[in-house]
């Protein structure tokens, strides 16, 4: 297998529609990489131009060591699973597998030998002879996938392979790719806009926005130390709560005033936020992080009004208004409220984050991209 270096790599069209700029990102050999961002981010941009299938504009892309800006798609030795499974109809399972190793003239004990071993893999090996209207969209999923490993390729690139799965095939499919990146060993980039497959099956995630990488890191180190306000919402599942304060001095310390409530940054926080008292910033806090009070608490109480209630069986979502904004908390099931209830919660304040209302960079934790 092999790793992957973008140095610097952009996308321009047109002359002057920045698609991509100054992505860096390095892939070491054997890694499971995902790209995750809203559409129109640059993340199918920035994979088709590792494929070969679109020019880079600038930068310089390298793969074990060699440049590959000018090399055809053909002899990369990458093999891309597509988000329509890109299957001939009029050809058989094996066909479809078969059909690369074919056109390279590969020698036909080899193509059945690889064909039975992928197929073995995948567990389609009753499905070789069928064609792909008789198959559902997860075993259609598993030949794209098959098709890729006979190839025996330095890189495999999926496009977002699982959006066209109903949810319950989509959540088995992203635990075979993650087994198969396991019994492969292989070298690995995965594109999608889901966060939860993001979080789920990347060794490391790189988080991009309008054309530029946000953050890159592992899963829980994006989770736990978010760079910024769009990392911090777009990683984790509610996401995180935002709310707009004012940094006050009162008594000797520092309070983020809602209007609503004041909160007590912890003794860190302080410390960072004096250079911002007066200030409007954002305040960050999971929904994970909240606490219920059974009744009013002095210090760091969030009185709040239920709007919305979602019973998901093993929890609840609260949705719950201030004067002016809201949140969502997620509570145990057997916490019962009506729609209207005013109820009291505490934020976990060593978990909260503080952002910059202007940069909206993150402002007490000293991030990084790993």
């Amino acid at each position: 297998m092999a790793k992957v270096e973008l140095k610097g790599i952009g996308k321009v069209y047109d002359g002057n529609v920045r698609a991509v700029d100054n992505a860096n990102i390095v892939v070491d050999d054997q890694e499971f990489v995902v790209f995750v961002g809203p559409s129109g981010c640059g993340k199918s941009t920035t994979l088709r131009m590792v494929a070969g299938l679109e020019e880079i504009s600038e930068g310089e892309l390298f793969i074990d060591g060699e440049r590959m800006n000018d090399v055809p798609p053909k002899d990369r030795n990458i093999a891309m699973v597509f988000q329509n499974y890109a299957l001939y109809p009029h050809m058989t399972v094996y066909d479809n597998m078969a059909f690369g190793l074919k056109i390279r003239k590969t020698d036909k004990k080899e193509i059945e030998r690889r064909v039975n071993e992928a197929a073995r893999i995948l567990d389609i090996e009753k499905l070789l002879d069928r064609k792909p209207k008789a198959l559902s969209g997860g075993q259609r999923q598993r030949v794209a996938v098959g098709r890729a490993i006979v190839r025996n390729p330095k890189v495999f690139l999926f496009d977002e392979p699982l959006s066209n799965l109903d949810a319950k095939l989509r959540v088995q499919m992203r635990a075979e790719i993650s087994d198969l990146h396991n019994r492969l060993k292989a070298t690995m980039i995965y594109v999608t806009h889901d966060q939860v497959e993001a979080m789920t099956m990347g060794d490391k995630i790189v988080v991009m926005k309008d054309g530029k990488v946000q953050q890159i890191g592992s899963p829980l180190y994006l989770y736990n130390h978010p760079i910024n306000k769009f990392v911090a919402g777009f990683i984790g599942s509610p996401p995180m709560n935002f709310l707009s304060v004012k940094i006050l001095e009162k008594g000797g310390q520092l309070v983020a005033d809602e209007g609503s409530f004041e909160l007590v940054p912890t003794a860190d926080q302080q410390k960072i936020l004096k250079d911002y008292i007066g200030k409007e910033v954002y305040f960050g806090i999971r929904p994970e992080d909240m606490t219920y009070l059974k009744s009013p608490a002095g210090k760091n109480n969030m009185q709040m009004k239920v709007s919305v209630k979602e019973p998901l069986g093993a929890e609840t979502h609260l949705y719950l208004a201030t004067k002016n904004q809201q949140v969502i908390a997620r509570c145990s099931p057997d916490i019962i409220f009506q729609i209207g209830d005013t109820v009291n919660f505490e934020p976990l304040m060593e978990k909260a984050k503080f952002f910059d209302k202007e940069t909206e960079r993150s402002i007490c934790d000293d991030v990084k991209s790993e």
